[in-house]
């Protein structure tokens, strides 16, 4: 490795892992081993009494669990990871290692549809109180947060409809009430935005999505400070969830990472391009994309983003029926819940992901009921803007 610090696309492929220490393989192995053994009983005591290092069992930790550890957690430029069995897992181990009956959360207002349902449905049966709040505006923080207050939850861009949030400036204002700040990069990622670089204090992520970004894994991950991530480690993966990574899913991340930063800046060029075609054309009644001028909240992704991510949500005139019969039309882009795939996929929220949300909810929390989210894929963009148009224009015709 070069002297000076490499690029993101170059860690992204060799951070934390050294040929010459495993006969040359160019890839890391594959552990598929349950538990290891020890030298001396003595050594097998001391690394359960967390006074040695090494590996013991599969559900503390795993060699090819380990390289996918350390590579995630530098390129978010955090000191430690964590691998879990999905984005589900690495958000409830997360928040069940650090919450207590009496503790509150305070949460941005959109979130991912199995997210809020584990915060406002299933963490106030264990007498966590839940607070959600629109923290696209930092001061509504520094008027909710109280002492109750341990974590402020959030995600940015959002899930569906890309709202974004000021992580630094929500940071100072937890961190000055004793809250740690929790932050899904999910849609993001290290390539556009690093949340710890901004303040956070642990990033999660469903892997499944752009990490992995070949729709073959279920997978999540988590970085923080080193002992926050032990904390998690032993409390809320080994003891609360048992959200357990396998090993041949960490080398399916591991191989999908190292062409994270190629694939990230694509989608977002493409996305760019077919936001733009999108916003001009009359079948189409808006749409929120932070690499658009008329985005609300332009300034903060400038400032927040490399680039503007591959996903688009947008509405079509005629609202929800509009929408799904736009989207029974396509017949490249795939209709499929998930993102970040080689493949456009599209969606409708409101019935799919976000279901789980009430309508009331849906409509408090910012989600239309007539919004479609398309995940731009890596096809050519000319292919994607072809079956989008030909969709709107059938639209269009019917509306007529």
């Amino acid at each position: 490795m070069p002297e000076t610090r490499p690029s993101l696309a170059t860690r992204a492929i060799h951070h934390g892992y050294d040929a010459r220490d495993h006969q040359g393989a160019l890839n890391p192995p594959v552990y598929l081993s349950s538990t290891f053994t020890f030298d001396t009983a003595e050594a097998g005591g001391a690394m359960f009494a967390g006074q040695a290092v090494g590996h013991f069992y599969s559900r503390i930790s795993n060699p090819t669990l380990e390289a996918l550890e350390r590579r995630i957690a530098n390129l978010e430029g955090a000191e430690a990871g964590l691998c879990t069995a999905s984005g589900m897992g690495a958000i409830t181990s997360t928040l069940w290692t650090f919450l207590q009956a009496g503790d509150e959360v305070i949460l941005d207002k959109t979130l991912y549809g199995c997210t809020f349902a584990f915060l406002t449905h299933g963490l106030p049966r264990f007498g966590v109180s839940v607070r959600p709040v629109d923290l696209s505006d930092p001061a509504n923080l520094a008027e909710a947060i109280g002492p109750k207050t341990r974590i402020v939850y959030f995600e940015t861009p959002a899930n569906p409809n890309n709202r974004l949030v000021d992580i630094a400036a929500i940071s100072e204002i937890a961190h000055r009430h004793g809250a740690k700040v929790v932050v899904d990069n999910t849609y993001a990622t290290p390539v556009l935005t690093r949340p710890v670089e901004h303040g956070a204090d642990i990033v999660v992520h469903s892997a499944t999505k752009y990490l992995s970004g070949h729709g073959d894994v279920i997978a999540g991950l988590i970085v923080g400070r080193a002992e926050d991530m032990q904390q998690i480690r032993l409390v809320g993966i080994k003891d609360m969830t048992g959200a357990v990574m396998s090993p041949l899913t960490a080398m399916l991340l591991l191989r999908g990472i190292k062409t994270l930063d190629l694939r990230v800046r694509a989608h977002s060029a493409a996305a760019l391009t077919v936001a733009r075609a999108l916003e001009a054309h009359p079948a189409v009644k808006c749409v929120h994309y932070p690499g658009l001028d008329s985005f609300p909240q332009a300034g903060l992704a400038r400032r927040q983003m490399a680039a503007f991510g591959g996903m688009i949500p947008f509405e079509v005139v005629g609202g929800k029926a509009g929408g799904i019969a736009m989207m029974n039309r396509l017949r490249l882009i795939q209709r499929a819940v998930s993102l970040g795939d080689a493949e456009s996929l599209i969606q409708h929220p409101a019935s799919m992901t976000h279901s789980t949300y009430t309508p009331e909810e849906r409509a408090a929390h910012g989600i239309a009921e007539g919004l479609v989210r398309l995940s731009v894929g890596l096809e050519g963009v000319e292919d994607i803007l072809d079956d989008l148009m030909q969709a709107l224009a059938a639209h269009n015709a019917e509306a007529a």
